[in-house]
């Protein structure tokens, strides 16, 4: 019973080292290359730039609901159960 705690810390050390991964620069697989330059582009894009999102992937929030909020008139059919 008195290693038991021991055994959780390590546990808990092993999980925070496995979190360190080294991280890299993507790069193609081997024998790939990157995808050819688009017709109207000016260059190829790189790795980071094919990564990349452009803002029409994410818009921001259109609808501001506090300010369109307004009273409920009254439902006749919300009655309370029986």
């Amino acid at each position: 019973m008195t290693l038991r705690p021991y055994r959780c810390l390590a546990l808990l050390g092993a999980l925070a080292l496995a979190g360190c991964g080294r991280q890299q620069h993507l790069m193609p697989a081997p024998g790939h290359t990157l995808p050819q330059k688009p017709e109207t582009a000016p260059a190829a894009p790189n790795a980071d730039q094919l990564m990349a999102s452009p803002p029409n992937y994410r818009p921001g929030r259109s609808d501001e609901l506090l300010t369109k909020s307004a009273t409920r008139p009254d439902d006749r059919f919300d009655l309370p159960p029986h």
